[in-house]
C-alpha cells in the first residue's frame, strides 16, 4: 500500500515497573510493548495475533491513548497524538474507539442502555439534543437490537447482546478506527459467528477500519485483510492474511498456524504439527538477541547475539528473522 497509514505505531514502547529499588540497576521492569512499528491503513482489518501475555491488548490501549506510552509515537492521520493534552485529544477520541473483551465489565450496570449511549453524544456535542433519541434508535438498528432495549439495563441481556451494545457505544462517536480487543472470545461459538458477521457488515456500511485483536486464528483469518504476529511484546511478522496463513515465514508464525484444528474429512489441509521445545523467556528479562531464540528450532549464533529487525521480503510482508525463507 502506498497511501499513508490511518494510524501508526513508531518504535512504540510501554514499560511497567514490577519492583522499585533505590539501588541503581536492581529494580525490575517489564517491557510489555517493545519498540513496535505497526501501521493500519484506511479501510482494512488488521488482525493482531499472539499468545496470552504477548502484549496485544497493551498495544491496543497505547494506540487508543487509554494508557500512556513510555517511548515512541502514535501517529493518527499524520499527526503525532502521543503528547496531546485533554483538549487536543478530543478529535482523536471521536475518531478512535475501543471495544472490550468483556461487555459485562465495560458497561455500567447501574445505567440504562440509552443513558450509556447518549452520554458521549452529549459530552462531544455530536448531535443536537433533539436528535439524540433518533440517533440512539439508529444505533440499535445498526447492531441488530430493538429500540426497546434502550430502556433496559445491561444485566438484562445475553452476552452476545451486551457485546452488541458495546459495539453500538463505539459507533456512537462515528469513529474512523475501531480497536476491538478480543471482542468474541467470551461468547459462545454460535454467537461468535453472528458478531463476526456484524463486524464485517458494519465495515462495509460505515467504511470502518479495524484493529482486531484475537488469539483465535480461525476468526482472524475470516475477518482480517492483513495479519500481525506478536511475541513477548514484539512484532514477528506482518503481511496479507492469505500470504501468512498459506506460507508463514517466521518460525513462531509457523508453529502457531500448525496448531489450528482442521476437519478430519480434509486431511489435505493438515499441517505438520510443530511442538515448540525450550523455555518461554521471562518477559521481564528477555534474551539479548531474538526473543524467540529459546524456542526456535532453527536458531543460530547470530540469533542469540543480535535482535533481528522487521525486514521486507519479496512478497511484501515484513519478518523479524535473520534467516527467513528465501
Amino acid at each position: 500500500m502506498t497511501a499513508a497509514p490511518l494510524i501508526e505505531a513508531r518504535a512504540l514502547t510501554r514499560e511497567f515497573v514490577l519492583r522499585r529499588s533505590w539501588v541503581p540497576g536492581s529494580g525490575q521492569t517489564l517491557r510489555a510493548v517493545d519498540r513496535v512499528d505497526l501501521a493500519v491503513h484506511k479501510g482494512e482489518t488488521l488482525g493482531l495475533v499472539g499468545e496470552s501475555g504477548s502484549g496485544k491488548s497493551t498495544l491496543g490501549r497505547c494506540l487508543t491513548r487509554l494508557i500512556e506510552t513510555t517511548d515512541g509515537a502514535v501517529v493518527f492521520d499524520g499527526q503525532d497524538v502521543t503528547r496531546l493534552g485533554t483538549r487536543g485529544l478530543r478529535p482523536f477520541r471521536r475518531s478512535v474507539q475501543m471495544i472490550f473483551q468483556d461487555p459485562s465489565s465495560s458497561l455500567n450496570p447501574r445505567r440504562r442502555v440509552g443513558d450509556i449511549l447518549s452520554e458521549p453524544l452529549a459530552i462531544h456535542s455530536i448531535h443536537p439534543a433533539r436528535e439524540i433519541p433518533g440517533r440512539l434508535r439508529e444505533l440499535m438498528d445498526l447492531v441488530g437490537l430493538p429500540a426497546a432495549a434502550l430502556d433496559r439495563f445491561p444485566h438484562e441481556f445475553s452476552g452476545g447482546q451486551r457485546q452488541r451494545i458495546g459495539i453500538a457505544r463505539a459507533l456512537a462517536m462515528e469513529p474512523r478506527l475501531i480497536v476491538a480487543d478480543e471482542p468474541v472470545s467470551a461468547l459462545d461459538v454460535s454467537v461468535q459467528a453472528q458478531v463476526v458477521n456484524l463486524f464485517a457488515d458494519l465495515r462495509e456500511r460505515l467504511s470502518l477500519t479495524y484493529l482486531f485483536i484475537a488469539h483465535d486464528l480461525g476468526v482472524v483469518r475470516q475477518v482480517s485483510t492483513r495479519v500481525a504476529i506478536m511475541y513477548l511484546g514484539s512484532v514477528m511478522e506482518t503481511g496479507g492474511t492469505d500470504t501468512i496463513f498459506d506460507a508463514p515465514a517466521h518460525p513462531y508464525t509457523e508453529a502457531l498456524l500448525s496448531a489450528i484444528p482442521v476437519p478430519v474429512a480434509d486431511p489435505a489441509a493438515r499441517r505438520r504439527r510443530i511442538i515448540l521445545k525450550g523455555e518461554i523467556p521471562n518477559a521481564a528479562n528477555p534474551p539479548k538477541g531474538c526473543k524467540f531464540v529459546t524456542r526456535c528450532p532453527y536458531a543460530q549464533d547470530l540469533c542469540r547475539a543480535e535482535r533481528p529487525a522487521l525486514r521486507p521480503l519479496a512478497d511484501g510482508r515484513l519478518v523479524a528473522c535473520h534467516f527467513p525463507p528465501s
